[in-house]
């Protein structure tokens, strides 16, 4: 199985809104990547960096694919659409990780 990791950095005064992303964006995100292998999707809301520190990550969303090549399919022919969407609930830059779950 794979694993792509959209992370949201804390940015101090930086806006987010977990209920959309939640519901609207996750679900944008299902519509358009289940045909591409997603089996499922997780959403982490970040608490702390250990004590008083700020979170590292606001947000990470967790996408399962059962193959290797499933997002990236499915980030060519949709990736428009999803990017379109981000303005709606944030104003952070995310960063992108693939893994290979082990």
């Amino acid at each position: 199985m794979f694993k792509v990791s959209i992370m949201y950095p804390f940015q101090e005064g930086a806006r987010f809104d977990f209920d959309y992303y939640c519901t609207t964006h996750m679900e944008l995100v299902r519509k358009h990547l289940t045909p591409f292998g997603l089996v499922k999707t997780e959403v982490d809301r970040g608490i702390s960096g250990g004590g008083d520190a700020p979170p590292p990550y606001v947000c990470i969303g967790h996408l399962y694919f059962d193959n290797k090549d499933g997002y990236e399919r499915g980030i060519a022919r949709t990736g428009s659409i999803l990017r379109g969407d981000i303005p709606n609930f944030t104003d952070i830059t995310p960063v992108r990780q693939i893994s290979q779950i082990l």
